[in-house]
């Protein structure tokens, strides 16, 4: 009986035995969080103009918005941090066509994105690779509704999409692949252009299956209007309605920079101030930088409408960006650093409680490796690869009491942040450290919102 039964199971593993069930999108989904970008590197490039369809870009294209390329090492150490999934973004028509008629990509380039996505695999992290905003050939022009236009869109969109998948179709569930990006759309969006949309999204589903493989049940990832919330929401029924051959494969993708005044103003303008301060209990007295609007209730509401409209009819969620700037208000009479930095970590803890209490939905921070100038304009940053230490201390703080990173690797340098940000005593005074060594004398310290104890002599 015991043979019989080995044998049964090895037939059925050999030949994917159908009545195996197979994980569904939110399955998948489930798994991936928290996420992380790989930002301002792959779906970067060299500006020189006109750069569509022409193989201008190169491979130097990594380290022309910031300064580090990817390594195995970095891919260990955010590892490390407790992320579980990193989504690439990437560039493809823009800066990396070798022939522009045939929409060919440059082999190199092709060749490099694979060694990135390799160094996640090796680490059994999930990965989301995309074709990015890309120049804007297709993002920028979802509205035009010419036939030939449309036509060129999607031939376009086809031979893209045709070329990576048969780069990666050996590849196994841990990894996904997004069509677009942020594909824009009216503010109010028109039937033609949410047509059109569909269309595209129909388009890259197709493309991909045709390709075999494994790619016939890849998980697809298709991005709402705008990636906007209630545009997306509006529209929820439609998505629904794409055709998949492959059962509960596909997944809905937004994004989530909002209150504009937090995550990404820089400057006091006549309508309203710059939020510094944000979430309950973050509010600084007497402050004109207080958030009076799209916090903790607001956020929980957008989420909710997702898990209504999509996640409970089959379709999970990927908040593909997440994120808002820290800042340096240490120039800034009557701010408060540690108010901040408290307001930092709330909106990213608050996040991902959401989206692990609602469940089926995966937030992806954006971190695009701008460690200077760290003002009051702020940056992004969580993680610096060049030195692979931690300089978003209170953004990855807020994630890490969602999710726990693990507590038994010695690479996971968080305190790290304090090298990089600005140093108080206890009395407020800024503090420097020593110009020969680098060092702090002994005592305690305050950076990025927390007490250290400085054992220098």
């Amino acid at each position: 009986m015991k043979r019989i039964l080995l044998a049964a199971l090895l037939i059925c593993s050999i030949a994917q035995c159908p009545t195996m069930a197979q994980s569904t999108a939110t399955d998948i989904i489930s798994q991936m969080a928290p996420g992380w970008n790989l930002g301002n590197t792959l779906e970067a490039k060299h500006w020189n103009g006109a750069d569509l369809f022409n193989n201008n870009a190169g491979l130097d294209a990594e380290i022309s918005w910031q300064d580090t390329r990817t390594t195995q090492k970095i891919i260990d150490f955010v590892k490390a941090q407790g992320f579980r999934s990193v989504r690439i973004p990437a560039a493809w028509v823009c800066g990396h066509i070798t022939n522009a008629s045939t929409y060919t990509i440059d082999k190199s380039w092709l060749h490099r994105v694979k060694q990135v996505v390799d160094y996640c695999i090796a680490d059994s992290l999930y990965v989301l690779l995309n074709d990015h905003w890309d120049g804007g050939w297709l993002e920028n022009h979802i509205t035009d509704t010419d036939t030939a236009t449309v036509e060129k869109n999607k031939a376009i969109l086809t031979a893209i999409w045709t070329q990576i998948a048969e780069a990666f179709r050996d590849y196994d569930d841990h990894l996904l692949f997004a069509g677009l990006n942020e594909p824009n759309t009216e503010d109010t969006p028109k039937a033609s252009t949410i047509s059109n949309l569909l269309m595209y999204c129909q388009t890259f589903i197709n493309a991909v299956r045709a390709t075999g493989g494994n790619n016939a049940t890849r998980v697809l990832v298709v991005q709402g209007p705008s990636t906007d919330i209630n545009k997306t929401v509006k529209y929820a029924s439609q998505y629904l309605k794409l055709n998949d051959p492959a059962d509960r494969r596909l997944a809905i993708e937004v994004h989530y920079y909002l209150p504009w005044q937090f995550w990404g103003m820089e400057n006091d303008e006549s309508w309203g101030k710059v939020f510094y301060y944000w979430g309950k209990g973050n509010h600084l007295s007497g402050s004109q930088h207080n958030a009076n609007h799209s916090e903790e209730d607001f956020m929980k509401q957008l989420l909710e409408k997702m898990k209504k409209n999509f996640v409970n009819k089959g379709m999970p969620v990927v908040i593909g960006e997440f994120g808002a700037k820290w800042r340096n208000l240490s120039g800034l009479k009557g701010e408060s650093q540690e108010k901040h930095n408290a307001s930092i970590r709330a909106h990213y803890r608050e996040m991902h409680r959401l989206c692990k209490e609602m469940g089926g939905m995966v937030p992806m921070v954006w971190d695009n490796n701008e460690r200077s100038p760290w003002d009051a304009k702020g940056t992004f940053t969580i993680i610096d690869r060049r030195n692979m230490t931690v300089f978003g201390l209170p953004a990855l703080t807020g994630i890490q009491e969602v999710w726990p990173a693990p507590t038994d690797d010695s690479t996971r340098q968080p305190q790290a942040a304090v090298d990089c940000a600005p140093l108080y005593n206890l009395q407020g005074q800024r503090m420097t450290r020593n110009a020969d060594d680098g060092v702090l004398p002994k005592g305690i310290y305050i950076s990025c919102g927390r007490k250290f104890l400085s054992i220098n002599k």
